[in-house]
């Protein structure tokens, strides 16, 4: 299902590759039940994420994934997909995190990012800060989960003068 229009792979991505407004599609990526129970043991030990028949009693009805495992499946295939492997230079953070449904073990998530903004660092003009929506959908493609990523991106320019 990967739908991207970016022009260059994730080994040559740099700052003016991400163009504002461009939509970008990765995944999937499977939910496996023995992940989510042993993410759920090591992290957040609660019945729904750790316990298939107590997990049957909760709100959901049965075993679901963690918030925090599910980021972390976001994070994978952004990882995987969407950041340079040569010009990323971190992040400060998310904002607006939001997990707008449960995730079941069996369920196939992938992710649609799209680009919110990108300017040129003031501080640093070999770089640039790049501003995206991050939407985690599940295999009926319903919002699971949302954030709001920033990364600091290496100069394709501040490359080829060194």
């Amino acid at each position: 299902m990967n739908s991207s229009n970016f022009t260059t792979s994730v080994e040559n991505r740099y700052f003016e590759d991400y163009v504002a407004g461009s939509v970008h599609e990765f995944g999937p990526i499977a939910v496996a039940l023995e992940e989510v129970i042993e993410f759920g043991k090591r992290f957040v030990p609660l019945t729904y994420h750790t316990n298939p028949e107590l997990a049957k009693q909760s709100i959901y009805g049965g075993l679901i994934a963690s918030g925090w495992h599910t980021a972390s499946l976001m994070m994978r295939l952004y990882t995987d997909n969407y950041l340079s492997k040569v010009a990323n230079l971190g992040s400060p953070g998310v904002d607006e995190l939001r997990w707008d449904k449960p995730v079941f073990p069996g369920d196939a998530l992938s992710i649609r990012v799209t680009v919110l903004e990108t300017r040129v660092s003031q501080s640093k003009p070999d770089r640039g800060i790049v501003r995206s929506f991050v939407e985690v959908l599940n295999q009926k493609r319903e919002g699971v989960m949302s954030l709001k990523m920033v990364n600091f991106v290496s100069s394709r320019n501040n490359m080829e003068n060194k």
